[in-house]
């Protein structure tokens, strides 16, 4: 596995590639080997362009690592519209057992690949906003990204 990181205008981010899939992208440095690979530079100027309001979807293939529920959760996090917000209900809701909230929460947070697999599109059901691996800060400044070119 290799990782790189770059400075953003939101912070710090590590991205991380194995086998020609992205793994990682993350708000904190992981352990493994530091490279920068062609995919990670390409998920970098992806990264940037969303940040900079010039992009809505990405095109890297993602492998994250998970339980099966939490794969459920994290595919159905990407199909949370750009620019829209869903709560932990909605999903559980979405991916069937209504009941599981709180699993939906734990898997949100298990999330690997933060941005790309938008978990800061979840918030909670009274429409606060809700715990994020990179800080509630950057969670705002994202969902204010997107509120401001939809």
């Amino acid at each position: 596995m290799h990782q790189y990181s770059y400075q953003t205008n939101i912070g710090k981010i590590f991205i991380a590639e194995e086998n020609g899939q992205i793994t990682n992208v993350s708000f904190k440095e992981l352990f493994c080997d530091i490279k920068e690979t062609p995919l990670i530079k390409q998920t970098y100027k992806e990264l940037k362009e969303y940040i900079d309001g010039k992009r809505k979807t990405f095109d890297i293939p993602l492998f994250p690592a998970g339980t099966p529920f939490q794969i459920k959760v994290w595919q159905e996090l990407q199909r949370i519209p750009y620019g829209e917000t869903r709560t932990y209900k909605d999903i559980a809701k979405a991916i069937g057992n209504e009941k599981a909230s709180r699993a939906v929460g734990k898997a949100n947070n298990k999330n690997p690949i933060a941005i790309i697999i938008p978990c800061h599109r979840v918030i909670g059901t009274n429409g606060n906003l809700t715990g994020y691996a990179g800080g509630l800060g950057i969670k705002m400044e994202l969902l204010n990204i997107e509120k401001s070119i939809v």
